[in-house]
């Protein structure tokens, strides 16, 4: 298999566990820890805004490459088989149904709280100053 149809796969694998996370925060079998962190990043790799805007050169792709697939693979190994299982049938059901990538305004929500706490602070640090 050639390396962009590597790539491409691998996309779409981060894409429908995300959606699965989803799903899996909805799912009463599924701890409490793993709920916290997977509304987290279901909600930061379904939002339609990046912590690090794409058009910074190189670190704009640092989320969708590193950090985002890093963050799902974490949520992933904290869920249980059954419950994983059953929510990436879900995530694929919907994807295919959808045909759409949902968007998530509780992780737009979230980016901006964090660009706003980052500007507060260094708004504080520059008035210490």
């Amino acid at each position: 298999m050639k390396l962009g149809g590597t790539l491409k796969n691998w996309a779409r694998r981060i894409a429908r566990d995300g959606v699965a996370l989803g799903f899996a925060v909805k799912d009463p079998r599924t701890p409490w820890y793993a709920k916290a962190i997977g509304i987290v990043v279901a909600a930061y790799a379904l939002s339609p805004i990046d912590l690090i805007p794409d058009f910074i050169p190189v670190l704009g792709y640092l989320d969708e490459l590193v950090l985002l697939p890093g963050l799902v693979w974490l949520a992933v190994r904290l869920l249980p088989p059954d419950v994983l299982a059953q929510c990436r049938a879900q995530a694929d059901a919907w994807l295919h149904a959808q045909r759409a990538r949902p968007r998530s305004r509780l992780g737009a929500a979230l980016v901006v709280a964090v660009w706003l706490a980052a500007l507060a602070l260094g708004l504080w640090w520059f008035m210490r100053r």
